[in-house]
């Protein structure tokens, strides 16, 4: 059975359920050695059961990804351990709290600014060099339609993903000479809990599974998919450019 990404080492954050378990599963399907970042550890090692009875491989890596000093860590071993880094889908976030602006508090504003952009920088931080080392390196970064179309009480949630989006296109554009691919990928509404949190009164029926999702995921972490700086948008199924104001 061809493996496209037999070899390939990838990082996966946000592992232990919804998008990032399937994607962690899909990748390891397709022969990724996939090391599953999470702060569940039940979760994980739920993920590492199915990735095993499945033929694949994984290493898990119980962590709150505001602990910034452990993801420089990881950086460490990976690079001790493989000199390199062929994928990273940077996948965990969080929603906050639906509500308006005046009324969030300001802890709970932080934390979703902490996990949705500040955690992502650190993972560039610590990344970047291993993923100039892989021969393709690709990073995908997960998104929402919640950065570009404005709704009421949505702040906390719309305002990180806009800040991980220009993060995401400002590294592309600083990896554009090199061999390393970075998008962002929309989700779109999707059955997981976060959805369910935000939604409460939808029926998850309606909605596209985790497992559907991940299916889209995997072609931007291969070597063949050589475009950078765009947005995967799984509602419409389109592959977007960001297009300058006139």
């Amino acid at each position: 059975m061809d493996k496209p990404l037999a070899g390939r080492i990838a990082v996966v954050t946000g592992a232990s359920r919804g998008i990032g378990a399937a994607a962690a599963r899909a990748l390891a399907r397709e022969g990724a050695h996939v090391v599953a970042v999470a702060r569940t550890t039940g979760g994980l090692e739920e993920l590492d059961d199915a990735i095993r009875s499945e033929g694949g491989s994984a290493t898990l890596v119980p962590l709150d990804l505001k602990d910034s000093e452990g993801i420089d860590r990881l950086g460490g071993v990976l690079y001790e351990r493989y000199g390199r880094l062929d994928i990273l889908l940077a996948n965990a976030g969080i929603l906050g709290v639906i509500s308006p602006l005046g009324h969030i508090e300001p802890p709970v504003f932080e934390n979703s600014m902490a996990i949705n952009v500040t955690a992502n920088w650190r993972l560039v931080r610590s990344f970047d060099a291993l993923l100039r080392a892989a021969p393709a390196g690709r990073a995908v970064f997960m998104t929402s339609g919640a950065a570009f179309r404005v709704r009421a009480y949505w702040g906390a949630y719309a305002v990180a993903k806009a800040g991980l989006e220009v993060l995401a296109r400002t590294y592309a554009a600083e990896t554009e000479r090199t061999p390393v691919r970075v998008n962002l990928f929309n989700p779109g509404a999707t059955r997981t809990r976060m959805r369910a949190t935000a939604m409460p009164g939808e029926d998850p029926a309606t909605l596209p599974t985790p497992d559907e999702v991940a299916a889209a995921i995997v072609p931007l972490c291969r070597a063949d998919f050589t475009e950078t700086g765009r947005l995967y948008d799984f509602p419409s199924r389109r592959l977007l450019s960001y297009q300058a104001p006139a």
